[in-house]
């Protein structure tokens, strides 16, 4: 095991770790451990498709480290605390360890070096000196007095470099106690290191404590309550295959129409218009309040046909408008309303209709057919074509809603202290995936992906998010102790044909992978999409449309 410092942790590279020498490399009262990741994983219903390169792209080297997959909460898995090279190199006496559980599902060990082992360390340190320093005088590799040797390196240099060598050697010993429980890469030592030179220049002992993240333990509320759940899974009109399948008829007709302008009337359902909005709240004294930036747009295109999908009651209250004029009203956003922020909330709106449109459209029969998709001869064989694909995707639909549902509930059900070190990896992952599909739709600046990748806008993010990628950590963890406590497994044989179809993916856009950590994800997947399964079979599940 190698220790590492990192002076300054940057919230995705661990590229800034440096090892321990017989240089100046403490720049902080703390050392850390280099952390692995942990990546934001989907158990929603079978892996169908292949991992895109997207999700191991190498363009996360900017903004996520190696941009490999990384182990994510629900296998999260103890890793070895001692290396096999520790019982290869015993110490002259053994250290004094008492272990002290902290918060967070983490473990402090108070380590307590003797004066033996301590002295050891200092020998083998100014051996190594000898070997490197040409000292006037002496051959090299020549034994050279020990003070002229510490008059040569300089004593500071000397006593630093006895406290690294004493850390580096005594901590895999120290954390034999959390062996089998330990979460990799989650080592924290919290002791100031000028303390410790202090301490060691005065005492030749040395004492430091160690913080590091344990396996969490998951409590089922009620416990095995998800062997027999029953669920509810409310499904909205839109993924109606009927409705779906007529509402993308309907646009495709629209398309072929020609948008003329609108100058002897008012706004009536079917017309197109550029309207501008403005809104701002509506205080209990009946006083105007602040504006609603998310409420508000310029230039808007306002299909009326598609006007109930927007605030209830904001159609009904332009219809009529012309070009050129402006309407106020007041409405009262819905306690469905996706902002919390805004429900039950009063406002007052105001749009000024720059523009109005209508479609001047062609007779729909069996002579647009292949205008309205390619390939079919008769309105018949599109709207068969249409039912088909609407109803492969309502299926599609239902169950992707079906596994969340489930997950949720499983998630609702467990009580667990999530590690920090878990939760800071899985957020920067998900903030990672984030600024990766900021960056597939619009092209980000190097000043902007800097910013962007900040320390401080990382911060703000895991503050913001903090429910939700706990959530997401108790989700995981819940189906990954579900998949253990069931005995559940999948072949070899899926799981060689998921990974060689991802390696494929990868190949064919000349992206960068490690097949090993492909393998990880998928495996994590696959004993997601079984986890799923079992539930699905065992769970009494009712449809509800909203």
């Amino acid at each position: 095991m190698e220790l590492c410092v990192i002076s300054s942790i940057n919230p995705f590279h661990s590229s800034s770790t440096r090892r321990l020498g017989s240089r100046r490399l403490f720049q902080s009262d703390s050392l850390f451990l280099s952390r692995d990741g942990c990546s934001l994983l989907r158990f929603h219903g079978r892996l169908k498709k292949p991992i895109k390169p997207l999700e191991l792209s190498c363009a996360a080297k900017k903004i996520g480290g190696s941009g490999g997959v990384r182990r994510s909460a629900a296998s999260t898995k103890a890793a070895p605390a001692v290396e096999p090279s520790v019982k290869e190199d015993k110490l002259p006496a053994e250290l004094q360890v008492k272990e002290t559980q902290a918060p967070n599902s983490s473990v402090k060990l108070s380590v307590e070096v003797p004066a033996i082992v301590c002295e050891d360390c200092y020998q083998r340190v100014l051996t190594e000196f000898m070997k490197m320093a040409k000292v006037p005088g002496f051959r090299p590799g020549k034994r050279v007095p020990e003070n002229i040797i510490v008059g040569f390196v300089g004593r500071p240099y000397v006593l630093r470099a006895t406290v690294e060598s004493i850390l580096k050697r005594t901590l895999p010993h120290a954390m034999e106690s959390v062996t089998g429980k330990a979460l990799k890469d989650s080592i924290q030592i919290v002791s100031s290191f000028p303390e410790m030179e202090k301490a060691y220049s005065q005492l030749k002992t040395l004492s430091y404590e160690v913080v590091v993240d344990v396996v969490p333990e998951l409590k089922w509320n009620p416990e095995n309550g998800y062997k027999d759940m029953k669920v509810v899974v409310e499904l909205g009109d839109e993924i109606d295959a009927k409705k779906a399948c007529e509402r993308q008829l309907r646009q495709k007709y629209k398309s072929l129409g020609a948008l003329k302008i609108v100058t002897d009337r008012g706004l009536q359902v079917g017309d197109l218009a550029v309207i501008d909005i403005s809104a701002t709240t509506i205080d209990e004294d009946g006083s105007t309040g602040e504006a609603i930036p998310d409420a508000e747009s310029k230039g808007f295109h306002f299909d009326t046909e598609e006007g109930n999908r927007l605030l209830p009651g904001f159609l009904d209250s332009i219809l009529g408008i012309r070009a050129g004029e402006s309407k106020s009203f007041s409405l009262v956003f819905p306690e469905s309303w996706k902002q919390e922020s805004l429900r039950g909330q009063r406002a007052q709106f105001t749009v000024d209709c720059k523009e109005l449109f209508y479609r001047d459209l062609p007779t729909l029969d069996d002579s647009l057919a292949d205008k309205l998709l390619p390939g079919c001869t008769t309105l018949k064989e599109v709207e068969e074509t249409l039912t088909k694909r609407c109803q492969e995707m309502e299926e599609e639909a239902k169950e992707q809603a079906t596994d969340n549902a489930i997950l949720e509930q499983i998630r609702k059900m467990v009580e667990v202290e999530i590690p920090q070190s878990l939760f800071e990896e899985q957020g920067r992952q998900f903030y990672g995936a984030r600024l990766l599909e900021i960056q597939g739709n619009m092209k980000l600046t190097e000043d902007q992906l800097a910013s962007l990748s900040s320390q401080k806008s990382v911060n703000e993010f895991l503050e913001t998010q903090r429910e939700s990628i706990t959530n997401i950590i108790k989700q995981n963890l819940a189906v990954g102790d579900i998949f253990k406590r069931e005995n559940l497994e999948f072949s070899t044989d899926e799981l060689v044909k998921e990974v060689e179809n991802s390696v494929t993916e990868f190949k064919k856009h000349k992206q960068e992978y490690d097949e090993e950590r492909v393998k990880d994800q998928v495996q994590e997947i696959l004993e997601g999409a079984k986890v799923l399964e079992w539930l699905k079979e065992r769970a009494e599940i009712q449809y509800i449309t909203r």
